[in-house]
């Protein structure tokens, strides 16, 4: 078999135009691709984190990529845990960062 190279004008799979949506994330309006993750949106638009640590406070965004980890988690539409790697953008969707308070020791709520 002979490779041969096909105009890119003419390839017959070539892909169809994907259609542009906007998701706000904390208040903000962010463009993006309808199917494309939420992760995938807030990192081209240079949103890094979206969730904050419970023991530390620390920022959190993408790490695995692949639903595994779950540092990724945030809470779209008012549904928490939502894995924002996982979860595809269809429009219109409100996600808010995700922030857990760590469970008070149960001295703390008997002493109540």
């Amino acid at each position: 078999m002979t490779p041969r190279a096909v105009d890119q004008n003419r390839d017959p799979i070539r892909p169809a135009q994907a259609d542009g949506v906007t998701i706000s994330f904390e208040g903000t309006d962010y463009d993006g691709i309808r199917g494309q993750s939420i992760a995938g949106v807030l990192l081209a638009n240079n949103v890094l984190d979206w969730r904050t640590t419970s023991s530390r406070g620390e920022d959190r965004g993408l790490f695995c990529g692949i639903g595994v980890c779950f540092d990724c988690v945030v809470t779209v539409d008012g549904y928490r845990n939502v894995r924002a790697c996982q979860r595809k953008v269809h429009g219109g969707e409100r996600v808010e960062r995700q922030h857990d308070l760590l469970p008070r020791p149960i001295e703390e709520v008997d002493a109540r």
